[in-house]
């Protein structure tokens, strides 16, 4: 597990170097999210073993069985892939966080099937920045509305969002959308009296343009863990 190491002290450089360059080391820090989706639990407990404590995942089934095997830790897990209607219970139930709230529908659920007893679960509503339609996502039409309903929705604390861009090929490109999120985000706080601190953006090949334009989560996977395994 020596790569792990390696990869995990790496990438910590790199962000520790872009919070430089942006003058954000003191400021404003940035929360790693290990996206450990299609990687075994040995992978996760040594990284947990360096001192990393927040984990991704998208398959619900195979993220239920790492919880279960993991159960001993104190892992903070967080949902991030695209989310079936009949998966929500279990989503609400296992999950610290929820990235990808993609739909009304899907807020209402989760609202309804987390615990009243439990603290309310962190939301994300993924934003469909850059308006392509293979993507899910609220669209920036849409987005006022929703948002004003989700505020409505107990046993839920939205958090911010979250959006996946295209890949652009500099980082100046790679930073329009996400200066875009992190506007929209502004712009929704103000109208609707909130208090969002979270942009979950930004991922191996982007994070210095995230990190530039105050991301506050980078998700990281491939270039943490190695090649995944199928």
């Amino acid at each position: 597990m020596s790569n792990i190491k390696k990869r995990f002290d790496h990438i910590k450089q790199r962000i520790d170097q872009a919070l430089e360059s942006n003058e954000r080391l003191l400021t404003n820090p940035v929360s790693l999210l290990a996206v450990s989706k299609r990687h075994p639990r040995e992978k996760i407990q040594a990284l947990y073993d360096l001192g990393q404590r927040d984990f991704g995942e998208s398959y619900v089934q195979e993220a239920l069985e790492k919880i279960r095997q993991l159960s001993h830790l104190d892992i903070i897990w967080h949902f991030i892939g695209p989310i079936q209607s009949n998966k929500t219970r279990q989503i609400a139930r296992h999950f610290q966080w929820v990235h990808s709230v993609d739909r009304l529908k899907i807020a209402r659920r989760l609202s309804t099937q987390h615990s009243e007893n439990a603290l309310p679960l962190n939301i994300c509503l993924q934003i469909n920045i850059s308006q392509e339609t293979q993507k899910s996502g609220f669209s920036l039409l849409e987005i006022n509305a929703a948002v004003k309903e989700i505020m409505t929705l107990p046993n839920l604390a939205l958090r911010g969002l979250m959006a996946i861009p295209k890949a652009e090929p500099t980082i100046d490109r790679q930073r329009i959308a996400f200066r875009q999120l992190k506007q929209l985000m502004q712009q929704l706080n103000q109208t609707h009296n909130l208090n969002m601190d979270t942009l979950s953006m930004g991922m191996s090949n982007d994070l210095e343009a995230a990190i530039a334009e105050d991301a506050t989560i980078i998700r990281v996977g491939t270039a943490l863990f190695g090649a995944r395994e199928y």
